[in-house]
C-alpha cells in the first residue's frame, strides 16, 4: 500500500516543472532548426531587424521565419522590440548558439533530439520486445557528432588533451605508431597527423561512410602518414604492434565493448598507453543526480548508443556507463594502471590513461 501523503503544493510545481519541459523541448526542436538554416548566425551579425529582413539576408520564407521567431522570443532565446516589430539575438546568448561560438556550442547538439525522435516506434518496439534500432536508422548521426567533436579536437587536442599523458607529445614528435579505434569521421586522427608528421596513425570505424570522409579530409591535407579502414574493432588482430591506442567517445558504443577493451590491450605494446574519452558520470545513478545534461545524456544512451548496441547483439553498455565500470573494464582487459584525468576544455569528457605495466 502506498502511505504517500498527498502534497497538492508539490503537485502542482510538477506541474509547472512539466509545462517547462514542454516548452523547453518546443525550444530545443526549434534551436535545431534556426541552428541548420543559419538563423543565429544571420541575427547575430545584425542589429535590431524584422522578420521581412532576416528571411531575406538568411534566404528563406519570411512566414516561416517569423513563426519560428516566435518561438525564440516567448521561450527567451530572441529579445523583441513590440514597437519597431524587430528581433535581436543578445551577445550572451550568441555566445551558446552560433557556430562562431566554436566549444561552447550548443545548438548544434540540439538536433540530436529529433533526430532521435524519428526512431520512436522502432523504440517503442524494443521496449516492448526486446532487441534494438540498427545504427542504419540514424541518418546524419554520424555528422552531428563530428560536427560536435569537431568543435573539441580542435580548440584542445594537440594543446589541452594529448598532454594528459605525460611525455606524449615528445613521442608523437620523435615518431610513434598510433591507431584510434572507432575513429568515425576520423578529424582527430587527421589533426594528429598532420602535427606529427614523423608519426604513423591507422583509424578504425565500421562505417564506410565514416571512412570515406576521413580519407578525403586525409587527402585534402596531403597527408602520408595515415591509414583508415572499415573494419569491426572487436577483431583488432594485432599483438604488440602500436605504441598508442585512442577511443575518443567510442567504447560505449561498441557491440563488444569487453572484447573490444582485450584487443586494444593486446594490440599495444609493453610500455604503449590507451588514451581513452568517455562520458564524464558515475556509475551509481544517485551520483549523476547534480549532472548539467544528466537528462540529455541519458535519452541518447537510451535512444541510440545502448539501443545500436543491442541490435547486432551486444552488450548494450551505454553512454552512462560511468567511471567505476569503466575503470572495472579496463582492469579486467588487462591494464593494471589506470588514471583517469579531467581538462577544462572538455567538461563531457572523463580522460582515462590505461597502461599494462
Amino acid at each position: 500500500m502506498n502511505n504517500h501523503q498527498w502534497s497538492q503544493a508539490r503537485s502542482d510545481a510538477f506541474g509547472e516543472r512539466m509545462a517547462d519541459t514542454l516548452n523547453s523541448a518546443a525550444i530545443a526542436l526549434m534551436t535545431s532548426i534556426g541552428y541548420q538554416v543559419g538563423l543565429f548566425d544571420t541575427i547575430a551579425r545584425q542589429p535590431a531587424t524584422t522578420s521581412q529582413q532576416i528571411a531575406q539576408a538568411a534566404n528563406l520564407q519570411e512566414r516561416y521565419v517569423r513563426e519560428w521567431l516566435g518561438a525564440m522570443v516567448t521561450g527567451r532565446v530572441l529579445d523583441y522590440d513590440p514597437t519597431a516589430k524587430s528581433y535581436t539575438l543578445p551577445p550572451e546568448h550568441a555566445a551558446w548558439l552560433t557556430r562562431a561560438a566554436g566549444i561552447n556550442n550548443l545548438a548544434n547538439d540540439a538536433q540530436v533530439l529529433p533526430l532521435l525522435a524519428q526512431v520512436e516506434p522502432a523504440i517503442l518496439e524494443c521496449f516492448r520486445n526486446g532487441g534494438g534500432v540498427p545504427y542504419s536508422a540514424y541518418p546524419r548521426f554520424q555528422q552531428i557528432m563530428a560536427e560536435s567533436s569537431s568543435r573539441v579536437y580542435d580548440t584542445a587536442l594537440i594543446s589541452d588533451i594529448l598532454p594528459v599523458v605525460p611525455g606524449l607529445i615528445e613521442r608523437l614528435q620523435t615518431g610513434i605508431h598510433v591507431l584510434e579505434v572507432g575513429c568515425g569521421a576520423g578529424h582527430a586522427l587527421n589533426l594528429m597527423a598532420k602535427a606529427f608528421p614523423r608519426s604513423r596513425f591507422t583509424g578504425y570505424d565500421f562505417s564506410h561512410d565514416g571512412i570515406a570522409t576521413a580519407w578525403g579530409e586525409a587527402f585534402g591535407l596531403q597527408l602520408s602518414n595515415i591509414d583508415f579502414a572499415a573494419r569491426d574493432t572487436a577483431q583488432i588482430d594485432a599483438i604488440g604492434q602500436y605504441d598508442l591506442i585512442t577511443a575518443f567517445d567510442a567504447i560505449h558504443d561498441q557491440a563488444q565493448p569487453t572484447r573490444v577493451l582485450h584487443e586494444i590491450a593486446m594490440a599495444l605494446r609493453p610500455t604503449g598507453v590507451f588514451l581513452m574519452a568517455d562520458i564524464r558520470a558515475s556509475s551509481n545513478l544517485a551520483e549523476n543526480l547534480s549532472l548539467p545534461l544528466g537528462p540529455f545524456m541519458y535519452t541518447i544512451s537510451c535512444l541510440h548508443c545502448m539501443t545500436v548496441s543491442l541490435a547486432y547483439g551486444g552488450e548494450g553498455l551505454g553512454a552512462m556507463w560511468g567511471e567505476q565500470i569503466a575503470c572495472q573494464m579496463l582492469a579486467d582487459a588487462g591494464f593494471s594502471q589506470v588514471e583517469v584525468k579531467q581538462i577544462e576544455s572538455d567538461v563531457g569528457n572523463n580522460y582515462y590513461i590505461a597502461r599494462k605495466s
